[in-house]
């Protein structure tokens, strides 16, 4: 107990009831060139909807990880999708100019307090941006941003007379100029017992004394009994806001500034699909923010954020805050900031005001620099917990990129063999199965020949299949030919959640593929035998049995228990689960109460793996004869664990022995075989 200086009672508890907990073993992770999201940032993603949501649809550039990843999502729900950074550009609201912001934790560091700068401006033009496209991306230039910040710019009666001609798409003003009124997008409100219909303004074109507005399908039949003017106590002709009829009301005074003696601090801002590459019509609007507050300092009545910048900071996937509008006047200014209290619009002619975006690109073709980039966002297993490596198509013939086998062999060597919890899944070169009927043979000739390139380590931490599948593809409406390591990858996670990571993926009973047309290389007996031999896993399709993983090796080389998928994968397990129970024990003493400890942590443990079919038996030492004085008196603390793992069966040999009528079967048994 502690030691006190008076007498008393002093209450402790001490916890004994450590356990070797459980271990995650079916969480993939892929790294590519994606359309959309995030650059260099781990994305959890757990089905195929979220995978289009969070990186875009599939395209001529982008299918091969992206059906990769979709595959493995398929048999799992536990992926890391990271984009790697190949040179895109975000879309932004001034023509002709661009920015680069890859993901959140850059916007956050470099812009959200001082605004975006574009990278390159025009003569004498500002290098700042209203908005931009929340990721770098062609897909960015569909968007449009517009907004209305007041009531008379939501819905008015014009300060001028009209004139209409009725059988004409042109409507001339007369009094003055008037495009400070009425501008392109605006909508005319027209009403009378004929008429009652909104009417998008194309055009306006002034001179000193008249203007003249193109309506977009203005309506022959709206006639006032030949020219009418209508004035501005005429209520049969309004201006209305472009997107008034996506919005309860018009913008005015919230009830945040109103209690400060504020006023006109609310505004509407939407984003549109203006060319419909994302919702898949053009004009679409697909996001809304209501009644938002240009008030730094704004609160809904649950204590929640209104200020315009941070909610759509925090709630748009498509657009950051890059500077204030100029109508606004200020600068993040709060209520009490202002001398008047009133956020007055400046200008009403940019009271309202709309953005297309421009200059989005996708980037260049992959490199071998770009996926390991990515890739090395895995590498410290004390920050990211993964399992399975998915290498995806990193090059090929026809979506870009190059280097595949240095990219293989640094996620090998430098990722799994360093981090020692997790495999590398990899599939030959597109060329070396698809329509490679050069001779008899020559796909399992190439494939071997990848497999024994220089760049490709003999490794337990490696396992490669035989091929590439053809599939459909629903957002093209087109087949494609996909690598298969992540359906290889998809086959242990689904063991996993099944039976256990120590049972083998392969065979009729967990090794189904899933989506397959066709294969583009069906190996038969003699050429996987010598797939086999290379350390290749063939992936076969059997008249109905459907396509199947056909082989359990890892691409070790010498012959060792670790040369079979199962068992590399059992030992991940035992480490993974064994070294996370055995931090408890640091900086304890090294003696026979926390050797015991240790033992009776670890054993209960191996006794359930035992029960579960993964080992046949199992010995652990912890006592004097490892933890000598020379250990102790070095602060070392050593567990010795013998394992016998279980094998999985790879050949079966069936005898059928005829014997004659009499003979008696006890005499024969055993002597043949």
């Amino acid at each position: 107990m502690p030691f006190q200086v008076s007498p008393g009672v002093n209450v402790s508890e001490i916890d004994l009831t450590t356990i070797v907990p459980a271990v995650s073993t079916s969480i993939g992770v892929i790294a590519g060139r994606f359309n959309w999201g995030p650059v260099s940032k781990r994305v959890l993603v757990n089905n195929e909807d979220v995978l289009a949501a969070n990186f875009g649809k599939p395209d001529n550039n982008t299918y091969e990880q992206w059906f990769t990843a979709a595959n493995f999502l398929s048999y799992s729900n536990q992926l890391y999708v990271t984009r790697a950074n190949n040179t895109a550009n975000n879309a932004t609201s001034k023509s002709g100019v661009d920015a680069y912001i890859p993901n959140e934790d850059v916007y956050e560091d470099l812009y959200e307090t001082s605004g975006v700068t574009a990278r390159t401006v025009g003569t004498n033009e500002s290098n700042t941006v209203n908005w931009v496209a929340k990721y770098p991306g062609e897909l960015g230039n569909s968007l449009k941003v517009a907004v209305c910040q007041s009531t008379n710019t939501y819905e008015s009666t014009p300060v001028r007379q009209f004139e209409f001609e009725p059988d004409s798409v042109s409507v001339t003003a007369t009094g003055g100029n008037v495009a400070g009124i009425i501008s392109p997008g605006d909508l005319l409100y027209l009403a009378n017992s004929t008429v009652n219909i909104d009417v998008k303004v194309v055009s306006l074109t002034s001179t000193s004394d008249t203007s003249i507005l193109t309506l977009e399908e203005a309506p022959t039949e709206f006639n006032l009994g030949g020219t009418a003017n209508v004035t501005t106590t005429d209520s049969t002709l309004k201006r209305r806001w472009e997107y008034y009829n996506f919005f309860d009301g018009a913008p005015g005074t919230s009830n945040f500034a109103e209690t400060q003696g504020g006023a006109n601090d609310e505004m509407h801002v939407a984003v549109i699909d203006e060319d419909g590459f994302i919702s898949g019509t053009k004009n679409t609007v697909i996001e809304r923010y209501s009644f938002v507050s240009k008030a730094s300092d704004a609160k809904l009545e649950n204590g929640a954020t209104n200020y315009y910048k941070t909610v759509i900071n925090n709630q748009s996937p498509w657009i950051w805050w890059g500077e204030h509008e100029t109508a606004f006047g200020f600068s993040s200014s709060t209520v009490n900031e202002l001398s008047s209290k009133s956020f007055v619009v400046s200008d009403e002619s940019t009271a309202t005001s709309s953005y297309s975006m421009t200059n989005g690109t996708n980037g260049e073709d992959m490199t071998a620099a770009n996926y390991i980039n990515a890739y090395d966002l895995y590498s410290d297993p004390e920050q990211i917990d993964v399992s399975i490596l998915i290498s995806g198509a990193p090059s090929t013939t026809t979506a870009g990129g190059t280097g595949s086998s240095v990219v293989v062999k640094h996620m090998i060597q430098n990722i799994a063999e360093k981090r020692k919890d997790c495999v590398v899944v990899l599939s030959p070169e597109y060329g070396d199965v698809v329509n490679n009927n050069l001779f008899a043979g020559a796909e399992a000739e190439d494939i071997v020949a990848y497999r024994n390139n220089d760049l490709i380590l003999s490794s337990s931490y490696g396992i490669m299949d035989s091929g590439w599948k053809y599939q459909y593809d629903k957002y093209n409406d087109t087949f494609r030919y996909i690598p298969l390591n992540g359906d290889l990858a998809g086959t242990m996670a689904r063991t996993d959640n099944i039976r256990d990571p120590w049972y083998s993926p392969a065979g009729l009973n967990r090794g189904s593929i899933k989506n397959v047309v066709k294969l583009a290389y069906n190996p038969p007996k003699a050429q996987r035998d010598e797939l086999y031999k290379a350390g290749v896993n063939p992936i076969v399709s059997f008249p109905g049995e459907g396509t199947i993983l056909f082989g359990d090796k890892t691409m070790l080389s010498r012959p060792s228990a670790f040369d079979r998928i199962n068992v590399r994968r059992l030992f991940i397990v035992l480490e993974k689960a064994i070294a996370t129970a055995a931090k408890f024990t640091l900086f304890e003493f090294n003696d026979a109460f926390t050797r015991a400890q240790f033992r009776n942590l670890v054993e209960p443990f191996l006794r359930d793996v035992q029960g579960r079919r993964g080992i046949f038996d199992f010995r652990v030492v912890c006592d004097e004869t490892n933890n000598t004085p020379e250990v102790i008196d070095r602060n070392e603390f050593v567990g010795d664990i013998y394992i016998k793992p279980a094998r999985s069966i790879n050949f079966i040999q069936l005898n059928f022995i005829a014997v004659r009528t009499g003979v008696d079967f006890e005499e024969v048994v055993g002597n043949f075989g």
